[in-house]
């Protein structure tokens, strides 16, 4: 069976919250989807920085007024799906605080647990196998998926670039809430969303972006991940 976005379910109405919207990461998804009509809540450790990060992305080409809004971290949560964008280090302690407003949310996880020395980026041990399975065991009661792992910020912030043509991985043992991730990431021009098995398997997916951080910085490029034969 081939790719059928059709198939998926219809994301077009989600609010989206994103902890540590302040980020590269988290700036850069809150503008693509700000540009693709969604109310989106920026969060951040200090609200003041997350209000400021919603007014410079306001102004960029193409984002409806309004759309964009900034909060702290625990405001970002009142929202249809919240993206965890957070640097490694403050995973465990942010997500363990915000258990109780994260409940019953479609949580996705884009943490990507890497290391850095002389010789480039590699992947970090986590107990859990993942961040992403860190975060569903800090949120039992939330639907924990993963996505957007292999997206460049740079592309992802840069207003002249119309279309990122890559694929957007998502894990899920929820199959219904992996399927909205899907679609969430179709809404951003020249995305696509590849479900990529359970939530036991994101330790892979996390770990390849070291090997994706070795190729942009010996070809000086910016690249993603494209599924072929889909």
């Amino acid at each position: 069976m081939g790719f059928d976005d059709v198939a998926l379910p219809d994301a077009g109405g989600l609010s989206v919250g994103i902890l540590g919207g302040t980020g590269p990461q988290g700036r850069g998804l809150a503008y693509r989807f700000a540009l693709a009509g969604h109310t989106v809540r920026i969060g951040s450790r200090s609200a003041e920085r997350a209000e400021a990060t919603a007014r410079t992305l306001s102004e960029l080409p193409g984002v409806t007024e309004g759309l964009l809004t900034g909060t702290g971290n625990a405001g970002a949560c009142a929202a249809d799906v919240v993206i965890v964008a957070v640097p490694w280090e403050g995973h465990a302690e942010l997500l363990a605080s915000l258990a109780p407003e994260l409940a019953g949310r479609i949580v996705v996880d884009c943490v990507n647990p890497l290391g850095f020395d002389k010789q480039g980026a590699y992947p970090l041990t986590v107990p859990e196998g993942s961040a992403a399975a860190q975060a569903a065991h800090l949120l039992p009661e939330s639907r924990v998926t993963a996505a957007f792992h292999h997206v460049s910020a740079v592309l992802l912030a840069d207003s002249e670039v119309a279309s990122l043509d890559t694929d957007v991985l998502v894990l899920g043992d929820d199959r219904e809430a992996a399927a909205l991730v899907q679609a969430l990431a179709g809404r951003i021009t020249g995305m696509r969303g590849v479900y990529a098995g359970r939530l036991r398997n994101a330790g892979q997916v996390e770990a390849l972006t070291a090997n994706l951080i070795a190729i942009n910085r010996r070809y000086k490029a910016h690249v993603g991940v494209r599924v072929t034969d889909l």
